[in-house]
């Protein structure tokens, strides 16, 4: 068992663990046909899901292994991958091709085939931002002419929810879009189920997110991933706080040197920049 022990009446969504337990099983699958549904915005209404095998290796054996979060499809047998990131990638927007590459290279039977493939939908469920704009938090992107801006083909969509921009109280929710966002965000800091997540579905999920209906081993599992989560988010936060560090002091550098350039004291560039006297002279 870890040692930090748990205080939370409900899990973290953004553990692996809470993640696929609501969104990953069969017992839940409910929860994940309400959120795609709320996702969609009434395109359409997914009816039932069949959840696939997350792992997938390429055409060769030796190919890189691809590991999906939840990887399912619909009754219309349009393929459904949703992942939770939680930290930035370098080459995020890359994996996520990567990623849908896998959906549509298994469609294709053996023997004959004239191409035709069903719907691939990509969502990332993001704790960052990888889009400049500050208040869109639900990013829908094709391909598109880059000219006449028409969607060149519709049955590749990515989608990305930047968390971080999601900043509605209980009180603001308006859609069942709204109120997902705000479980997905919050529920490891609800010590009830608010009174505007009045459907059937969310009864389900704070049920089934309850830390206390788990047995021994769900327990030890959640512990093991909310630990890897709180390892993960205080290595970030380290990387960050040195990085503005960092930053602050070749600013503080930078200004001394104009500063000495300038003629100015050395005395009132100490004052000015924090540096120590020994560092400046060394400029």
């Amino acid at each position: 068992m870890c040692s930090e022990g748990i205080i939370d009446r409900y899990v973290n969504f953004y553990t692996d663990f809470a993640f696929k337990k609501l969104f990953g099983t069969e017992i839940n699958k409910d929860l994940l046909i309400s959120f795609l549904n709320a996702l969609l915005q009434g395109r359409e209404e997914i009816k039932e899901i069949t959840y696939l095998n997350t792992e997938h290796l390429g055409t060769q054996e030796y190919d890189r292994r691809a590991v999906f979060d939840v990887y399912c499809t619909n009754e219309k047998g349009e393929y459904f991958l949703v992942e939770m990131q939680k930290g930035e990638q370098q080459f995020f927007k890359d994996r996520s091709l990567y990623y849908s590459a896998f959906a549509i290279r298994e469609q294709a039977p053996r023997g004959e085939w004239d191409y035709g493939l069903k719907g691939i939908y990509t969502i990332g469920i993001l704790n960052f931002c990888i889009f400049d704009d500050d208040a869109d938090y639900r990013h829908e992107v094709k391909l598109m002419d880059v000219v006449t801006k028409e969607v060149f083909y519709d049955k590749l969509t990515f989608i990305y929810l930047e968390m971080p921009k999601f900043t509605k109280t209980a009180g603001e929710l308006e859609t069942l879009f709204d109120k997902w966002l705000f479980v997905i965000k919050n529920l490891a800091t609800l010590m009830e189920r608010p009174a505007i997540l009045q459907e059937k579905v969310f009864a389900h999920l704070f049920e089934a997110a309850e830390i206390a209906k788990f047995d021994k081993v769900e327990r030890r599992e959640y512990e093991e991933s909310l630990k890897n989560y709180r390892d993960w988010f205080s290595v970030m936060k380290t990387a960050r706080d040195k990085g503005r560090e960092e930053g602050a002091n070749e600013k503080a550098l930078d200004i001394a040197r104009q500063m000495k350039r300038s003629g100015v004291p050395l005395e009132m560039i100490v004052q000015y920049t924090g540096l120590g006297e020994e560092q400046i002279r060394e400029l």
